[in-house]
């Protein structure tokens, strides 16, 4: 998986108007790159006839973002002009930045970072390099966090971590974002932070290097299912005043729990607090390719396995955090909102 690269996504958001950004959407007949999304033609980039590409990043291999991301693959190619490169990434920060350079047509993105690359605040990320041409497709189900620990640790709440190492997830990922935020809002100031991958925490934590492991995702997940089969771990409810802590943070933050039995030995369900998954675009990309893109997943959710039962026409704008694209006005009939709906329960 690529790591981030903060130069490189200031380099990207600095562009003036992003002038590239509908770059990505070309004819594959007409040099389209396939493996870059990088355009070498100067044929149509206004998503006309013929087999269009766009370029879809997704988020760790490990994570939901890559394999749901690939049933919208399927989806778009199966009912669209368009054929979809899905690529694995550092997630959220990063697919931002690929947005902002033209890289990307779409990504998977968190609602809170989508809303703080809008507005150019809340991470150093953005301070200074907003990204006002972002632009929202659709939110999609609730990103849990998973705070995962071993089993017959001293950690059984979040306010233990003061002193751990923690990994915080991939570096520019919305879970680093997220993870320092939570901790910073119940008190801890004193860690020593990892960053790596899903997969390379669940190894962590199994190997004992590091105590705590920040994972935000639609339960379950696919690392921590595989680290709960082989190996005794607990999960660290975010609870009580503490809770209250994180939703005053951000009012991207809503109530969540994760059910008992969703991993193995973990039985009684856990409270914790949520973000929102969302499709995101920029205000270059074509609107017809956009409508056709959102109208191709929207129609045939039957066809989506992961995460099914949280999406869906009538909660897509649920905690919309930026201006929405025309092309997904189009379809949905409404603009987006900025929701605070604190309540995922």
């Amino acid at each position: 998986m690529p790591s981030y690269n903060r130069r490189e996504f200031l380099t990207a958001v600095g562009m003036a108007g992003l002038a590239s950004t509908a770059g990505c959407i070309t004819s594959d007949t007409e040099g389209s790159d396939k493996n870059t999304g990088t355009d070498k033609s100067s044929g149509d980039k206004s998503g006309g006839s013929g087999g269009n590409q766009l370029t879809w990043d997704a988020g760790g291999t490990g994570g939901t973002y890559y394999p749901l991301s690939n049933q919208f693959k399927d989806i778009v190619q199966s009912n669209t002009k368009y054929s979809l490169q899905v690529r694995s990434t550092g997630a959220s920060v990063e697919n931002v930045g690929s947005l902002a350079s033209g890289k990307a047509d779409f990504a998977l993105i968190q609602n809170d970072v989508a809303y703080f690359a809008h507005k150019g605040t809340g991470i150093k990320e953005f301070e200074g390099n907003s990204v006002p041409d972002l632009r929202g497709v659709a939110t999609l189900y609730p990103e849990t966090i998973q705070v995962i620990a071993q089993g017959g640790s001293n950690i059984s709440s979040i306010t233990d971590l003061q002193g751990a190492t923690i990994n915080t997830g991939d570096l520019g990922s919305g879970t680093q974002v997220d993870a320092k935020q939570i901790l910073k809002a119940v008190g801890i100031n004193d860690y020593n932070e990892q960053n790596a991958s899903f997969s390379q925490a669940a190894e962590q934590i199994q190997n004992g290097d590091i105590d705590a492991a920040f994972i935000v995702g639609g339960w379950p997940v696919g690392a921590i299912e595989d680290l709960a089969t082989n190996t005794n771990i607990t999960i660290v409810p975010i609870e009580g005043n503490a809770r209250k802590k994180v939703l005053n943070s951000g009012s991207y933050f809503a109530e969540d729990k994760i059910p008992g039995g969703t991993y193995s030995g973990i039985q009684n369900p856990v409270p914790t607090v949520a973000v929102q998954a969302m499709i995101a675009t920029v205000k270059q990309t074509p609107k017809q390719a956009v409508q056709d893109v959102t109208a191709a997943i929207f129609d045939n959710l039957d066809k989506v396995s992961n995460k099914q039962e949280f999406i869906s026409v009538d909660s897509a704008q649920d905690g919309m955090s930026i201006p929405l694209h025309p092309g997904a006005k189009a379809y949905f009939g409404k603009t987006g909102t900025s929701s605070g709906n604190n309540s995922l329960n």
